[in-house]
């Protein structure tokens, strides 16, 4: 699932994984970091970027952009300029990523459509199997970090299937593909989205190339989804570079194959990148009393103390922490609305996918996996 300053190229994330742009998703969300499985989009409606810096409109030729990038590049990482336009030579531009990129936004589904689409029997009856079978090496990280491990199996399973499903575009090609023929709609009110945009997947590709230093890892032959996210994980190069974790010891961060590795590096993001608090609950349904009207903060800190909902009408169901603070989710529900309170692990989620619905549907996987019944979709 990936994934988060102005750095040479603009980073504009962060999805974990999972780095994301602080930008509203197309079409397919923003692999800044993990990616929703294709079988359904994200929910469309992250947090909204804020104090964004200016970013130049004027079109560039794309011999000068690449020159520019090849210049930038090997001076930022101390690599050879021949090196990496050797590399950029065997790139190829990808018409199928261009397409999904520029594909209109599906509707936003409610709840009771989105949730079967990562929760069912088969995919529970995986994530058991899979704890099952690391189970040892699961409980030492989440000893080590807070983490609970249902919750680490939980992502895997969301983003690759178990690391069934890793993607099967070669990755220096997505990223090439996207920093420099992101799709432009002609709308000149999308524009400085979509050159942000661009910009994004042009400081990926540039720290795929440090990446792949750091880690000895060949950058032509490294597999990912179409928007360069990679491993069981789906950690796009930015994420992979701050959060990867070497969990087994021996000297690299083997997202692709190595479960230490894995385990750890989701862990890392949660309570580096999210600030995921051990011991902490993720979120419990709650009511709203009859007659008052939703609270949807646009942020999503939980920041609200429980006497604050209390005022407008928001009670947990079951046993919260009196000192918790709290932001309140609402669901479209089969039977009618939903209401939760998710507290700081709940964002932490969040962190991962820029989505409300993703954050419920790996909390709510996870507490399956553990063996709880849940409430009805």
């Amino acid at each position: 699932m990936i994934r988060r300053a102005l750095v040479c190229f603009i980073t504009l994330g962060l999805v974990a994984c999972a780095t994301q742009p602080t930008l509203p998703p197309t079409a397919s969300p923003a692999a800044g970091s993990p990616q929703p499985p294709r079988s359904g989009p994200a929910e469309a409606q992250p947090e909204a970027a804020s104090n964004l810096p200016p970013v130049d409109l004027t079109p560039v030729p794309l011999e000068t952009a690449r020159a520019n990038f090849i210049r930038d590049t090997a001076a930022r990482y101390g690599l050879e300029p021949a090196y990496v336009a050797g590399v950029l030579d065997q790139a190829q531009v990808r018409q199928p990523i261009i397409a999904a990129m520029a594909r209109p936004a599906e509707r936003v589904k409610p709840w009771n459509e989105y949730r079967p689409m990562f929760i069912s029997q088969a995919r529970i009856d995986g994530g058991r199997q899979f704890l099952a079978r690391h189970r040892q090496a699961l409980q030492q990280v989440q000893a080590r970090t807070g983490v609970p491990a249902e919750v680490i199996v939980a992502i895997i399973g969301v983003e690759t299937s178990y690391g069934g499903n890793m993607g099967n575009h070669r990755v220096l090609d997505a990223l090439y593909t996207l920093a420099f023929n992101y799709p432009r709609s002609g709308d000149p009110d999308k524009l400085e989205r979509e050159v942000r945009r661009e910009l994004f997947f042009r400081d990926e590709l540039a720290k795929l190339f440090e990446l792949a230093r750091m880690e000895k890892l060949d950058i032509t032959t490294l597999k990912g989804s179409y928007a360069g996210a990679m491993g069981m994980g789906q950690f796009m190069p930015s994420s992979y570079l701050d959060f990867a974790v070497d969990g087994d010891g021996d000297g690299r961060r083997d997202l692709f194959t190595s479960h230490a590795d894995v385990f750890a590096s989701i862990a890392n993001y949660f309570v580096k990148k999210g600030g995921w608090v051990a011991g902490g609950q993720v979120a419990v349904p709650a009511t709203l009393d009859a007659g008052r009207e939703e609270f949807n903060p646009t942020e999503w800190l939980p920041t609200h103390t429980l006497s604050d909902l209390a005022a407008r009408g928001y009670r947990p169901v079951g046993t919260v922490d009196p000192t918790a603070t709290a932001t309140p989710v609402t669901l479209e529900g089969s039977s009618g609305k939903q209401y939760w309170l998710g507290f700081q692990n709940y964002y932490a989620i969040t962190r991962y996918n820029l989505s409300k619905m993703y954050a419920m549907a790996v909390f709510q996987l996870s507490e399956a996996i553990a063996g709880k019944e849940l409430p009805p979709a």
